[in-house]
């Protein structure tokens, strides 16, 4: 009997074992997506970012449940960087309803989705999504959102600038660039698409 409860416990410490490293695997796998989309390679990121979500989907617990909403923000945002933004817009839709997402998460998808809105030209709905993650993001201590800085005033300032209001998108621009700047330095994805924003504006 002792022999049989040896084994009972070695067994379980060797499945655990085994479930930590696939959890370090696919985080790593969760940091090279994100790194590739720093970089500008979508491509390369949907398809790291697809072959996550498979795996994860298959998972078990709260790990696995942020790696999986990982996945799919990740691939929300490759599909927007090649302008699939109906393709992420159905995605982004699809896990705001499916999925009850931790607040970082939740705060991610909602700028996904205003994302592809303003690269489809709606800018008013992309306006609303915005407004919401601003409300998400101001709920949220501030150390969780610190990955997103500048994002929720770039979604803002690229909805009001479609909509004609350039003044208070120059505005926001503006912040989200000193704070990009602040945060991440000058050569950060975030901080080149805010001055390039404000750029914009200031020729139109």
């Amino acid at each position: 009997m002792g022999t049989e409860r040896v084994g009972t416990a070695l067994g379980a410490r060797t499945k655990a074992h085994d479930l930590t490293g696939l959890q370090e695997t696919l985080a790593l796998r969760s940091n090279r997506a994100r790194t590739l989309t720093a970089l500008g390679r979508h491509a390369e990121c949907e398809a790291e970012c697809v072959a996550l979500a498979l795996v994860t989907a298959r998972g078990r617990g709260l790990q696995m449940r942020m790696l999986a909403a990982a996945a799919r923000n990740g691939l929300i945002y490759a599909l927007n960087g090649q302008g699939r933004h109906p393709e992420a817009e159905a995605l982004a839709r699809e896990a705001l309803v499916a999925h009850r997402l931790p607040g970082r998460f939740a705060l991610v998808l909602r700028l996904g989705l205003a994302r592809t809105l303003n690269g489809q030209g709606r800018h008013e709905e992309a306006l609303v999504e915005a407004e919401h993650a601003d409300e998400l993001r101001r709920s949220l201590p501030e150390q969780e959102c610190r990955p997103e800085t500048g994002a929720v005033e770039l979604a803002l300032a690229t909805a009001l600038l479609g909509l004609g209001r350039s003044t208070e998108a120059r505005t926001l621009a503006a912040t989200a660039h000193h704070a990009c700047l602040a945060a991440f330095g000058p050569d950060h994805h975030r901080t080149t698409e805010a001055l390039a924003l404000f750029d914009r504006i200031d020729g139109s």
